[in-house]
């Protein structure tokens, strides 16, 4: 993916914004208030729910219709909040070249019939996602732009050029781009306003209560002995996308966590989370627990059962991924390990603890080096040891037994 961005981004980019700047020329119309703004956030699953706040925003400012644009590998993290309807999300595959140009020709068309007339890229700095901003129809365009920043070229297709702040948290650098949406008159760069903290909370995936019901049926399926009154579910989600791989603590250092967790709370079970191809993995880091309590619950639940599974549980910890995320949309206390990326730009906004070493090289990976790093060698989760998250967990779980 990287490699098709670069050698064939920065030549149809530059092609493409000559094409939208005659296209912006000779179909000249008298601005009109957004009415149908598709987003696109393509590539991240945290980042959906991350953008949520500012989707809600502009809903509430301008009551227009939203639609989404995502990769379909990513697809059921929109579902947990609900905030895009299913019918007004594209999904494109990635699975291979031929896949995604084909896609990529069917959003085109789709994004025209559907007469989007604005379109949010809320990806930093991807060449792609530029491309199909750019060339989608829509008259009104927003995104990042490297201004004089050192940064990837992706051309210039945008109507209105946000200036993406390495220093702010992720979601209220995608409430600046609404804001730019909402603007009045013309800023260069935009957006020049104020994030309070009440436009980044999350709101609530609701929960009925037969889908507790269900997933606590689940929970007993995989572990008979399973009782709701008795037992304190602790998940552990030791897995990271491939994308990066720097942000695994090491599976050793989870086993230990569970097993010191498992002799000192004779209640608590242990459901070790995870998609269904990383089963082999859960499997193994069971067998190394050795203990009865431990459960392999990888691709024992879909994406969007995950709240029911949050409401059940008493907390979590995991590494920086796509649960810490999801789980924000519920009340679950969650404990997220840290490393090539820092919480102060990309944190839960939900009921959340970092645990980080802050390290002088971490973060290494960031929108301007299109999070790749050359460490091959993460010592910034290395540093986090056993007992420095046993610290964090413990009173955590003594507060929890004292409550119950």
């Amino acid at each position: 993916m990287r490699k098709v961005d670069y050698f064939a981004g920065i030549p149809l980019c530059f092609l493409a914004t000559w094409f939208t700047r005659l296209a912006d020329f000779w179909g000249r119309a008298r601005p009109r208030p957004p009415e149908k703004v598709l987003f696109i956030e393509l590539s991240e699953m945290g980042s959906a729910i991350l953008a949520d706040p500012a989707m809600r925003k502009l809903q509430a400012a301008t009551g227009a219709t939203l639609y989404f644009l995502i990769f379909e590998s990513n697809a059921a993290s929109l579902r947990l909040l609900g905030t895009v309807p299913p019918a007004q999300v594209f999904t494109i595959r990635a699975d291979n070249f031929l896949k995604l140009a084909f896609d990529s020709l069917r959003f085109l068309f789709w994004a025209r019939r559907e007469g989007i007339d604005t379109v949010i890229d809320l990806e930093l700095f991807s060449r792609y996602s530029a491309l199909l901003t750019g060339l989608c129809g829509a008259a009104r365009r927003i995104g990042f732009h490297a201004f004089h920043n050192e940064g990837l070229y992706r051309g210039a297709m945008l109507t209105r050029r946000v200036a993406y702040n390495p220093h702010l948290h992720i979601a209220r650098n995608f409430v600046a781009l609404v804001n730019a949406t909402l603007a009045a008159k013309p800023e260069l760069p935009f957006s020049k306003t104020h994030i309070d903290d009440s436009e980044i909370r999350l709101a609530r995936a609701p929960v009925a209560p037969e889908a507790i019901a269900a997933m606590q049926g689940r929970i007993r399926t995989a572990y008979p002995a399973y009782d709701a009154a008795r037992h304190r579910v602790v998940l552990i989600n030791p897995n990271a996308s491939d994308l990066l791989p720097q942000r695994r603590w090491m599976p050793e250092r989870f086993v230990a966590v569970m097993r010191s967790l498992l002799a000192e709370h004779p209640e608590v079970l242990i459901l070790i989370t995870g998609a269904p191809g990383e089963r082999a993995a859960a499997a193994a880091l069971q067998s190394e627990v050795g203990e009865a309590r431990c459960v392999n619950f990888a691709g024992c639940h879909g994406l969007d059962e995950l709240p029911a599974l949050y409401r059940i549980a008493e907390l979590m910890l995991t590494n920086d991924s796509g649960p810490g995320h999801f789980s924000a949309v519920t009340d679950l206390r969650t404990f997220v390990l840290f490393g090539p990326e820092t919480p102060a730009l990309y944190g839960s906004l939900g009921n959340s603890t970092p645990i980080y070493a802050g390290l002088a090289c971490s973060p290494c990976v960031s929108a301007a080096n299109h999070r790749k790093t050359p460490c091959r060698d993460n010592v910034c989760l290395q540093a986090i040891s056993v007992e420095t998250v046993l610290a964090q967990l413990r009173p955590a779980l003594a507060a929890g037994g004292a409550r119950r």
